[in-house]
C-alpha cells in the first residue's frame, strides 16, 4: 500500500487496522488514544451517571476501539483492567438511558425522537426492537381506528 517508510522508534498514527496487523506481528508498540485514561474515563463515567441526556463520548467508536486495543494490545495499555471496566459500566449506564428513552417513548406514543450524542453501536443495539415496537402500535393504532374495527377483526 501507500503507508510507509516507518522509522523505528519514532511514533506514527496509522489506521487501526494496520496498528493492530503490525501488533500481531510483533513490529510495533500500541500507544493509546489521550482519552484511553483511567482518569479521564472516571470523569466521563461520572458525568454520564449525573446527566439525563447523552453526554459527548470521547470517540464515536469508543467501544470498538476499546475492545480491539484491549484484546490486541493490552500490553501496551496501562490499567488495561480498569479501563476495561471503566468503559463497560459507561456503556452499561447509556444503554440503560437508551431503554428508559425507548420505553419512555413507546408509551408516550411518539413519532419521533432526538438521538443526540448516541454512537452508531448504541443506536444498532436498540435498532429492531424500536422498530418493532413502532410497528406494533402503528398495527394497534389502525385496528383501533373508528369505523375500521368492526370490519378489522381477524378470528
Amino acid at each position: 500500500g501507500d503507508l510507509g517508510p516507518f522509522n523505528p522508534g519514532l511514533p506514527v498514527e496509522v489506521p487501526v487496522w494496520l496498528a493492530i496487523n503490525l501488533k500481531q506481528r510483533q513490529k510495533c508498540r500500541l500507544i493509546p488514544p489521550e482519552w484511553m485514561d483511567v482518569e479521564k474515563l472516571e470523569e466521563i463515567r461520572d458525568q454520564e451517571r449525573k446527566e439525563d441526556t447523552f453526554t459527548p463520548m470521547p470517540s464515536p467508536y469508543y467501544m470498538e476501539l476499546t475492545k480491539l486495543l484491549l484484546n490486541y494490545a493490552s500490553d501496551n495499555i496501562p490499567k488495561a483492567d480498569e479501563i476495561r471496566t471503566l468503559v463497560k459500566d459507561t456503556w452499561d449506564t447509556r444503554i440503560a438511558k437508551l431503554r428508559l428513552s425507548a420505553d419512555s417513548f413507546v408509551r408516550q406514543q411518539e413519532v419521533h425522537a432526538k438521538l443526540d450524542n448516541l454512537t452508531l453501536m448504541e443506536i444498532n443495539t436498540m435498532g429492531t426492537f424500536l422498530t418493532q415496537a413502532l410497528d406494533h402500535m402503528y398495527k394497534l393504532r389502525t385496528n383501533l381506528q373508528p369505523g375500521e374495527s368492526a370490519h378489522s377483526q381477524d378470528f
